[in-house]
Formats: C-alpha cells, structure tokens, sequence
C-alpha cells in the first residue's frame, strides 16, 4: 500500500463520521480524485469568487462499463443544483433544483423510455450525497490531492491531455499493470493518477479517450 494511498484513506474516512472540513487556499479551478471501493472517483471543481462552487465529478467502477457523472452547484453555500447521468447498459438522468432555502423547486428522473419522480428519500440521499463530495473536495485540495490525466507513451511517459510529455513516479506495480494492459491494447492507454506530497497513485486505467471529456474552466 503506498503512502499516498495510506494517507487519502486517512483523509477521507473520517468525513464519513464529522462535517469538519477546511476549505483554504482552494484554487479557482481545480481536479482531484480518489479510489472508492468500487471504483475511481475524479473530481473538477470552480469556485467563482466564492459565491458559487462546481463539482463535475466522474464514477468509473472497476467491473462495469458504466460511467456515472455528477454536476452539484452551490451559490452562497446554498446547493441549488444536482444533475447526474448515468451511462451504460441502463441510462438514468436525475436533475434537480433547489432554491437558496433548500426547497426543491423542480425534480425529474429519465430512464430508458420514460419519466418518473424521484421520492422524497432519494432527494435527501442526493442532498447528503453532495455535502459529502463537497468536503472530500475540501480536504484533498486542502492536502495537494492533485488529479493529472494523460496517454501513456511507455517508457515511464505520459503526454498530458495539455499536450506536455511528463514522467510521473509510478512505483514497481503501476508499471507493471501499465505494461501489461498495453500489451493488449491497440491504442495508448489513458492514464489518470494523482500527485501529492506523499508520493504518486495510479488511480484509473482505460482505452477511452477520457482527454476529450475532462472538463477545462470555462466549461464549468
């Protein structure tokens, strides 16, 4: 288990237990990331002169070829906004909008075929759901939990989706998941891994070209 592995599960557990979370020296924009037990978690968030906040925030799991994309929006600390697409043999679309007193103002849910509302329970599920996401944002941005998103070129390199050619510090295993998964691939892997003061993690490895859907600041 690497140290920054270590040190992410030592920084997250605990958000599931308290609300305390610390919120200086977020950037105006932002990505980071973590592995849930199912799969990888990555998140972009803006924050506009702290009247408003945007998560985007991506659910690869490890087993399934679903994806699961959320946007949460808050204005003054209000969350005004949650809309999560779910892509995969099933799609699923939940939008809802809230006013700045926390009362919903509008909900739909879009399966396959057809609409339906969403109970009162899952909208307080969505609710807990983004204050959750919100102070795992804080406190891996507050660590230096940085997100990095590239194709891996072999030879312990990476071309950035910005275009720069980078040598990330994959430890013995990540180089050899890479290399393995590149033996059977016909194009560059896309690779996203974190960077921190603790050291590197190889958080997710796929053949989409996630470059073209990582959100840039002005798209949130």
């Amino acid at each position: 288990m690497s140290p920054l592995y270590q040190r992410l599960t030592a920084l997250i557990l605990p958000l599931f237990f308290t609300g305390c979370s610390s919120t200086a020296d977020i950037p105006a924009f932002s990505a980071s990331g973590y592995l849930a037990d199912r799969g990888a978690v990555r998140i972009w968030r803006k924050n506009s002169d702290h009247q408003s906040i945007h998560l985007h925030t991506i659910f690869t799991p490890f087993n399934s070829d679903m994806v699961e994309t959320t946007d949460y929006i808050w204005l003054e600390d209000a969350l005004i906004s949650v809309q999560r697409k779910v892509r995969g043999k099933q799609t699923d679309d939940v939008t809802l909008r809230f006013d700045q007193k926390g009362h919903l103002n509008f909900m739909q849910r879009q399966l396959a075929g057809r609409r339906e509302a969403v109970s009162p329970d899952a909208v307080e599920l969505y609710k807990f759901d983004a204050q959750r996401m919100r102070k795992v944002s804080d406190v891996l941005l507050s660590g230096q939990v940085l997100l990095k998103q590239g194709h891996w070129q072999g030879s312990h390199t990476v071309q950035t989706c910005e275009g720069q050619q980078v040598t990330p510090a994959f430890d013995a295993n990540a180089l050899q998941t890479l290399a393995q998964q590149q033996r059977g691939a016909k194009i560059p892997l896309m690779v996203s891994w974190l960077e921190a003061p603790e050291g590197v993690q190889l958080l997710l490895v796929s053949q989409r070209n996630d470059c073209a859907e990582q959100p840039k600041e002005a798209d949130l």
